[in-house]
Protein backbone atom coordinates (compact mmCIF):
# COMPACT_ATOMS: atom_id res chain seq x y z
CA UNK A 1 0.00 0.00 0.00
CA UNK A 2 1.02 3.59 -0.31
CA UNK A 3 -0.77 6.71 0.83
CA UNK A 4 -1.18 9.38 -1.80
CA UNK A 5 -1.45 12.25 0.64
CA UNK A 6 0.43 13.34 3.72
CA UNK A 7 -0.56 12.19 7.13
CA UNK A 8 -2.11 15.00 9.19
CA UNK A 9 -1.30 15.44 12.87
CA UNK A 10 -4.85 14.31 13.63
CA UNK A 11 -4.33 11.02 11.79
CA UNK A 12 -0.99 10.42 13.51
CA UNK A 13 -2.57 11.03 16.92
CA UNK A 14 -5.49 8.70 16.12
CA UNK A 15 -3.03 6.06 14.88
CA UNK A 16 -1.24 6.13 18.24
CA UNK A 17 -4.11 7.16 20.48
CA UNK A 18 -3.89 4.10 22.75
CA UNK A 19 -0.24 4.63 23.61
CA UNK A 20 -0.77 8.40 23.91
CA UNK A 21 -3.50 7.91 26.52
CA UNK A 22 -1.22 5.54 28.43
CA UNK A 23 1.60 8.09 28.46
CA UNK A 24 -0.73 10.89 29.62
CA UNK A 25 -2.33 8.70 32.29
CA UNK A 26 1.05 7.50 33.53
CA UNK A 27 2.41 11.07 33.75
CA UNK A 28 -0.80 12.11 35.54
CA UNK A 29 -0.40 9.37 38.17
CA UNK A 30 3.21 10.34 38.89
CA UNK A 31 2.24 14.02 39.11
CA UNK A 32 -0.58 13.28 41.56
CA UNK A 33 1.74 11.19 43.73
CA UNK A 34 4.38 13.91 43.68
CA UNK A 35 2.12 16.90 44.30
CA UNK A 36 -0.92 15.63 46.18
CA UNK A 37 0.65 12.83 48.25
CA UNK A 38 4.00 14.59 48.57
CA UNK A 39 6.00 11.63 47.21
CA UNK A 40 8.95 13.91 46.49
CA UNK A 41 11.33 10.96 46.45
CA UNK A 42 9.98 10.25 42.96
CA UNK A 43 12.85 12.24 41.60
CA UNK A 44 15.41 11.17 39.01
CA UNK A 45 18.22 13.56 38.04
CA UNK A 46 17.54 14.99 34.62
CA UNK A 47 21.03 14.23 33.26
CA UNK A 48 20.69 10.40 33.02
CA UNK A 49 17.19 10.79 31.55
CA UNK A 50 18.57 13.14 28.90
CA UNK A 51 21.42 10.72 28.15
CA UNK A 52 18.97 7.87 27.65
CA UNK A 53 16.85 10.11 25.43
CA UNK A 54 19.92 10.88 23.30
CA UNK A 55 20.72 7.18 22.95
CA UNK A 56 17.09 6.45 22.02
CA UNK A 57 17.15 9.20 19.40
CA UNK A 58 20.25 7.70 17.78
CA UNK A 59 18.80 4.19 17.78
CA UNK A 60 15.44 5.30 16.36
CA UNK A 61 17.19 7.39 13.72
CA UNK A 62 19.24 4.38 12.65
CA UNK A 63 16.13 2.19 12.60
CA UNK A 64 14.16 4.70 10.53
CA UNK A 65 16.98 5.05 8.00
CA UNK A 66 17.22 1.27 7.66
CA UNK A 67 13.45 0.84 7.35
CA UNK A 68 13.23 3.58 4.74
CA UNK A 69 16.07 1.92 2.85
CA UNK A 70 14.11 -1.34 2.73
CA UNK A 71 10.97 0.44 1.50
CA UNK A 72 12.86 2.39 -1.13
CA UNK A 73 14.74 -0.67 -2.37
CA UNK A 74 11.46 -2.57 -2.66
CA UNK A 75 9.96 0.28 -4.67
CA UNK A 76 12.97 0.34 -7.00
CA UNK A 77 12.72 -3.42 -7.52
CA UNK A 78 9.06 -3.21 -8.50
CA UNK A 79 9.80 -0.21 -10.68
CA UNK A 80 12.36 -2.37 -12.48
CA UNK A 81 9.71 -5.11 -12.81
CA UNK A 82 7.48 -2.58 -14.57
CA UNK A 83 10.20 -1.73 -17.09
CA UNK A 84 11.23 -5.34 -17.70
CA UNK A 85 7.60 -6.43 -18.10
CA UNK A 86 7.00 -3.84 -20.79
CA UNK A 87 10.22 -4.93 -22.47
CA UNK A 88 9.01 -8.52 -22.38
CA UNK A 89 5.69 -7.60 -23.99
CA UNK A 90 7.40 -5.59 -26.74
CA UNK A 91 9.97 -8.27 -27.58
CA UNK A 92 7.45 -11.10 -27.53
CA UNK A 93 5.31 -9.18 -30.02
CA UNK A 94 8.21 -8.32 -32.34
CA UNK A 95 10.57 -11.31 -32.11
CA UNK A 96 8.23 -14.28 -32.37
CA UNK A 97 8.06 -14.36 -36.15
CA UNK A 98 8.66 -16.94 -38.89
CA UNK A 99 12.40 -17.45 -39.33
CA UNK A 100 13.59 -17.94 -42.92
CA UNK A 101 10.43 -19.78 -43.95
CA UNK A 102 11.15 -22.50 -41.39
CA UNK A 103 8.16 -21.73 -39.18
CA UNK A 104 5.87 -24.66 -38.50
CA UNK A 105 3.06 -22.42 -37.26
CA UNK A 106 0.58 -20.20 -39.05
CA UNK A 107 0.20 -16.50 -38.29
CA UNK A 108 -2.96 -17.19 -36.28
CA UNK A 109 -1.08 -19.78 -34.23
CA UNK A 110 1.80 -17.34 -33.67
CA UNK A 111 -0.65 -14.74 -32.39
CA UNK A 112 -1.92 -17.30 -29.91
CA UNK A 113 1.67 -18.16 -28.87
CA UNK A 114 2.36 -14.50 -28.15
CA UNK A 115 -0.84 -14.22 -26.16
CA UNK A 116 0.06 -17.27 -24.07
CA UNK A 117 3.53 -15.88 -23.29
CA UNK A 118 2.14 -12.52 -22.22
CA UNK A 119 -0.69 -14.02 -20.19
CA UNK A 120 1.78 -16.34 -18.49
CA UNK A 121 3.84 -13.29 -17.55
CA UNK A 122 0.76 -11.75 -15.96
CA UNK A 123 0.38 -15.03 -14.06
CA UNK A 124 3.98 -14.58 -12.85
CA UNK A 125 3.18 -11.09 -11.59
CA UNK A 126 0.10 -12.44 -9.83
CA UNK A 127 1.99 -15.30 -8.19
CA UNK A 128 4.78 -12.95 -7.10
CA UNK A 129 2.48 -10.42 -5.47
CA UNK A 130 0.65 -13.19 -3.62
CA UNK A 131 4.00 -14.56 -2.44
CA UNK A 132 4.98 -11.11 -1.19
CA UNK A 133 1.70 -10.78 0.72
CA UNK A 134 2.14 -14.16 2.43
CA UNK A 135 2.34 -13.60 6.17
CA UNK A 136 5.69 -14.18 7.87
CA UNK A 137 6.05 -14.88 11.58
CA UNK A 138 7.93 -11.63 12.18
CA UNK A 139 5.30 -9.48 10.44
CA UNK A 140 3.20 -8.35 13.37
CA UNK A 141 2.15 -4.79 12.58
CA UNK A 142 -1.21 -6.00 11.24
CA UNK A 143 -2.09 -7.09 14.80
CA UNK A 144 -1.98 -3.55 16.20
CA UNK A 145 -5.45 -2.27 17.05
CA UNK A 146 -5.31 0.82 14.84
CA UNK A 147 -3.82 -1.17 11.92
CA UNK A 148 -6.58 -3.77 12.27
CA UNK A 149 -9.16 -0.99 12.09
CA UNK A 150 -7.60 0.23 8.86
CA UNK A 151 -7.38 -3.25 7.31
CA UNK A 152 -11.01 -3.98 8.19
CA UNK A 153 -12.14 -0.87 6.32
CA UNK A 154 -10.45 -1.67 2.98
CA UNK A 155 -10.19 -4.63 0.63
CA UNK A 156 -6.66 -5.90 0.00
CA UNK A 157 -6.84 -7.83 -3.31
CA UNK A 158 -4.74 -10.75 -2.07
CA UNK A 159 -7.15 -11.24 0.83
CA UNK A 160 -10.32 -10.90 -1.25
CA UNK A 161 -9.57 -13.65 -3.80
CA UNK A 162 -7.26 -16.66 -3.86
CA UNK A 163 -4.16 -17.23 -5.95
CA UNK A 164 -5.69 -20.40 -7.39
CA UNK A 165 -8.70 -18.53 -8.79
CA UNK A 166 -6.56 -15.74 -10.22
CA UNK A 167 -4.12 -18.06 -11.98
CA UNK A 168 -6.99 -19.79 -13.76
CA UNK A 169 -7.50 -16.61 -15.78
CA UNK A 170 -3.99 -16.72 -17.24
CA UNK A 171 -2.86 -20.36 -17.36
CA UNK A 172 -4.13 -23.51 -19.02
CA UNK A 173 -5.54 -26.23 -16.79
CA UNK A 174 -2.36 -28.32 -17.06
CA UNK A 175 -0.09 -25.38 -16.31
CA UNK A 176 -2.34 -24.34 -13.45
CA UNK A 177 -1.99 -27.74 -11.80
CA UNK A 178 1.76 -27.79 -12.44
CA UNK A 179 2.37 -24.34 -10.91
CA UNK A 180 0.23 -25.03 -7.82
CA UNK A 181 2.17 -28.24 -7.19
CA UNK A 182 5.40 -26.27 -6.73
CA UNK A 183 6.60 -24.47 -3.63
CA UNK A 184 7.94 -21.41 -5.45
CA UNK A 185 5.17 -20.67 -7.91
CA UNK A 186 6.72 -17.61 -9.63
CA UNK A 187 9.84 -19.66 -10.36
CA UNK A 188 7.73 -22.46 -11.83
CA UNK A 189 6.02 -19.98 -14.16
CA UNK A 190 9.33 -18.58 -15.41
CA UNK A 191 10.48 -22.14 -16.07
CA UNK A 192 7.39 -22.65 -18.23
CA UNK A 193 8.24 -19.47 -20.10
CA UNK A 194 11.77 -20.66 -20.88
CA UNK A 195 10.48 -24.06 -21.99
CA UNK A 196 7.96 -22.36 -24.26
CA UNK A 197 10.68 -20.24 -25.88
CA UNK A 198 12.76 -23.37 -26.54
CA UNK A 199 9.82 -25.03 -28.28
CA UNK A 200 9.24 -21.96 -30.44
CA UNK A 201 12.91 -21.93 -31.43
CA UNK A 202 12.73 -25.59 -32.41
CA UNK A 203 9.68 -24.83 -34.55
CA UNK A 204 11.50 -22.09 -36.44
CA UNK A 205 9.46 -19.24 -34.92
CA UNK A 206 12.34 -17.74 -32.96
CA UNK A 207 15.80 -17.25 -34.36
CA UNK A 208 18.90 -17.78 -32.23
CA UNK A 209 19.58 -14.15 -31.33
CA UNK A 210 15.93 -13.50 -30.44
CA UNK A 211 15.87 -16.65 -28.29
CA UNK A 212 18.95 -15.51 -26.34
CA UNK A 213 17.50 -12.01 -26.01
CA UNK A 214 14.22 -13.24 -24.56
CA UNK A 215 16.06 -15.64 -22.25
CA UNK A 216 18.03 -12.65 -20.95
CA UNK A 217 14.76 -10.90 -20.14
CA UNK A 218 13.69 -13.98 -18.16
CA UNK A 219 17.02 -13.81 -16.34
CA UNK A 220 16.26 -10.20 -15.41
CA UNK A 221 12.88 -11.27 -14.08
CA UNK A 222 14.54 -13.96 -11.97
CA UNK A 223 16.87 -11.27 -10.60
CA UNK A 224 13.99 -8.95 -9.71
CA UNK A 225 12.11 -11.82 -8.10
CA UNK A 226 15.15 -12.81 -6.03
CA UNK A 227 15.67 -9.25 -4.82
CA UNK A 228 12.02 -8.95 -3.82
CA UNK A 229 12.17 -12.31 -2.02
CA UNK A 230 15.31 -11.22 -0.20
CA UNK A 231 13.49 -8.29 1.39
CA UNK A 232 10.43 -10.41 2.13
CA UNK A 233 12.28 -13.38 3.63
CA UNK A 234 14.98 -11.56 5.59
CA UNK A 235 13.56 -9.48 8.45
CA UNK A 236 15.08 -6.36 9.89
CA UNK A 237 17.57 -7.66 12.53
CA UNK A 238 15.67 -8.18 15.76
CA UNK A 239 18.49 -6.97 18.01
CA UNK A 240 18.21 -3.47 16.56
CA UNK A 241 14.42 -3.38 16.45
CA UNK A 242 14.02 -4.81 19.97
CA UNK A 243 16.63 -2.51 21.49
CA UNK A 244 14.94 0.56 20.02
CA UNK A 245 11.56 -0.56 21.36
CA UNK A 246 12.87 -1.34 24.86
CA UNK A 247 14.90 1.87 25.12
CA UNK A 248 11.89 3.92 24.00
CA UNK A 249 9.78 2.35 26.75
CA UNK A 250 12.50 2.85 29.37
CA UNK A 251 12.77 6.49 28.36
CA UNK A 252 8.98 6.94 28.53
CA UNK A 253 8.95 5.40 32.03
CA UNK A 254 11.78 7.60 33.34
CA UNK A 255 10.69 10.84 31.67
CA UNK A 256 8.05 11.91 34.26
CA UNK A 257 10.48 11.27 37.14
CA UNK A 258 12.91 13.71 35.56
CA UNK A 259 10.49 16.33 34.24
CA UNK A 260 7.94 16.64 37.05
CA UNK A 261 10.48 17.80 39.69
CA UNK A 262 11.84 20.27 37.13
CA UNK A 263 8.35 21.71 36.57
CA UNK A 264 7.76 21.80 40.33
CA UNK A 265 10.97 23.76 40.81
CA UNK A 266 10.05 26.21 38.07
CA UNK A 267 6.60 26.66 39.63
CA UNK A 268 8.13 27.42 43.05
CA UNK A 269 10.35 30.08 41.50
CA UNK A 270 7.25 31.78 40.08
CA UNK A 271 5.24 31.90 43.33
CA UNK A 272 6.38 35.38 44.36
CA UNK A 273 5.47 37.08 41.10
CA UNK A 274 2.84 34.78 39.59
CA UNK A 275 1.37 32.84 42.49
CA UNK A 276 -1.54 31.17 40.75
CA UNK A 277 0.51 30.17 37.71
CA UNK A 278 3.39 28.94 39.85
CA UNK A 279 1.07 27.02 42.18
CA UNK A 280 -0.36 24.96 39.32
CA UNK A 281 2.60 24.95 36.97
CA UNK A 282 3.58 21.39 37.91
CA UNK A 283 0.46 20.10 36.17
CA UNK A 284 1.86 21.33 32.85
CA UNK A 285 4.32 18.45 33.13
CA UNK A 286 1.54 16.01 32.20
CA UNK A 287 0.91 17.20 28.60
CA UNK A 288 4.60 17.93 28.17
CA UNK A 289 5.55 14.37 29.14
CA UNK A 290 2.79 13.09 26.88
CA UNK A 291 4.03 15.06 23.88
CA UNK A 292 7.68 14.06 24.31
CA UNK A 293 6.82 10.39 24.90
CA UNK A 294 4.45 10.44 21.91
CA UNK A 295 7.14 11.93 19.64
CA UNK A 296 9.64 9.20 20.51
CA UNK A 297 6.99 6.49 20.29
CA UNK A 298 5.62 7.54 16.91
CA UNK A 299 9.12 7.68 15.40
CA UNK A 300 9.89 4.20 16.71
CA UNK A 301 6.56 2.86 15.48
CA UNK A 302 7.03 4.40 12.03
CA UNK A 303 10.30 2.49 11.80
CA UNK A 304 8.62 -0.79 12.83
CA UNK A 305 5.87 -0.30 10.25
CA UNK A 306 8.42 0.33 7.51
CA UNK A 307 10.53 -2.75 8.21
CA UNK A 308 8.37 -5.05 6.06
CA UNK A 309 7.30 -3.22 2.87
CA UNK A 310 5.04 -6.04 1.65
CA UNK A 311 3.11 -6.76 4.87
CA UNK A 312 -0.09 -4.98 3.88
CA UNK A 313 -0.13 -1.79 5.96
CA UNK A 314 -0.87 1.74 4.65
CA UNK A 315 2.69 2.71 3.69
CA UNK A 316 3.69 -0.51 1.94
CA UNK A 317 4.81 -0.66 -1.68
CA UNK A 318 1.55 -0.87 -3.72
CA UNK A 319 2.45 -4.10 -5.53
CA UNK A 320 -1.17 -4.94 -6.39
CA UNK A 321 -1.65 -1.61 -8.14
CA UNK A 322 1.70 -1.96 -9.92
CA UNK A 323 0.87 -5.48 -11.11
CA UNK A 324 -2.54 -4.47 -12.40
CA UNK A 325 -1.04 -1.48 -14.25
CA UNK A 326 1.43 -3.83 -15.98
CA UNK A 327 -1.40 -6.20 -16.90
CA UNK A 328 -3.38 -3.36 -18.45
CA UNK A 329 -0.34 -2.25 -20.47
CA UNK A 330 0.42 -5.75 -21.75
CA UNK A 331 -3.14 -6.57 -22.72
CA UNK A 332 -3.42 -3.28 -24.56
CA UNK A 333 -0.31 -4.35 -26.49
CA UNK A 334 -2.32 -7.40 -27.57
CA UNK A 335 -5.03 -5.03 -28.90
CA UNK A 336 -7.68 -6.62 -26.72
CA UNK A 337 -11.10 -5.04 -26.42
CA UNK A 338 -11.22 -2.33 -23.80
CA UNK A 339 -14.16 -4.06 -22.10
CA UNK A 340 -12.13 -7.27 -21.67
CA UNK A 341 -9.22 -5.55 -19.90
CA UNK A 342 -9.64 -5.34 -16.11
CA UNK A 343 -9.74 -1.94 -14.47
CA UNK A 344 -7.22 -0.74 -11.92
CA UNK A 345 -7.78 -1.67 -8.28
CA UNK A 346 -9.71 1.21 -6.68
CA UNK A 347 -8.05 3.43 -4.12
CA UNK A 348 -9.62 3.18 -0.68
CA UNK A 349 -9.14 5.87 1.94
CA UNK A 350 -6.65 7.54 -0.45
CA UNK A 351 -4.43 4.45 -0.37
CA UNK A 352 -3.16 2.45 -3.34
CA UNK A 353 -3.25 -1.31 -2.82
Amino acid sequence: MLTKRRYSVKEMVLWTRGETLIYLGYAGVITVLYRVFDFTFLNVPWTPVALIGTAVAFMIGFQNNSAYGRIWEARKIWGAIVNTSRTWGMKVQDMIRPYEDQAQLTEEELIEERRVLIYRHIAWLTALRYAMRTRKSWETQHTAVTNREWRNSIHIPEEVSTLEDNLLMYLSREEHEYVLSKGNKPTAILFLQSEHLRRLKEKGCLWQFAFINLENVLEELFTHQGKSERIKNFPYPRQYASLSLYLTRVFAVLLPFGLIPEFAEIGESMLDDFYHIGNYFIWAAIPFCGVVSWAFHVMERMARVGENPFEGVPNDVPISTISRAIEINLRQMLDENHEDIPTQFPEERNVQM
